[in-house]
């Protein structure tokens, strides 16, 4: 993989190798308002059109495991929140940045799918937790072993520095917005 590199007037293209569909929009778009400065379209065009291929290989990660997207969001929480695997409603909002209605929508369709169930807190019983159940930790943690599967092989097309560097660059995009 190339670095893009200036090519001449407001059009940054890869020094060689494919064109992608990326290419031929600001293409077009150079061609139709020169007068554009289209250097960000190079690379949200790019983050947009790999959301969306990324979010249908998760879906299919998911789906092999019976597990929908959302589902796995509060799975995975509960998962990463280590033994017992349980959180709060409101933690779990907090980490899948959803509404409390929705969540209690999903912890309730979670609970009759026998993924998670509510539990009163040991130290203070007005306290609902949710806490996973045998069958929710084995299914996020195939879900999970697939996703990795799938998302290593998409980026077995760059070296390793570039991934690092990748991501080190996406990170330095997202923090402003989670701040």
């Amino acid at each position: 993989m190339h670095a893009a590199e200036p090519t001449g007037g407001n059009t940054v293209r890869g020094s060689d190798g494919p064109r992608d569909e990326v290419d031929r929009i600001v293409d077009a778009w150079q061609r139709e308002r020169p007068d554009l400065q289209p250097m960000p379209l190079h690379v949200f065009s790019r983050v947009s059109r790999l959301a969306r291929h990324l979010d249908l290989t998760r879906r299919s990660a998911f789906a092999e495991h019976g597990v929908e997207a959302w589902e796995f969001d509060v799975l995975s929480a509960l998962r990463r929140a280590g033994e017992p695997y349980e959180l709060t409603p409101g933690r779990l909002i907090a980490e899948t940045l959803v509404s409390s209605g929705t969540m209690t929508n999903r912890i309730d369709r979670m609970v009759a799918h026998g993924l998670v169930v509510r539990a009163a807190d040991a130290s203070d019983r007005r306290v609902v937790k949710v806490r996973l159940t045998p069958e929710g930790k084995r299914r996020v943690d195939a879900a999970m072993s697939q996703l990795l599967e799938s998302e290593r092989s998409l980026l077995s097309v760059l070296p390793e520095p570039d991934r690092r560097h990748l991501s080190d660059s996406l990170r330095s995009l997202l923090i402003p917005f989670e701040a």
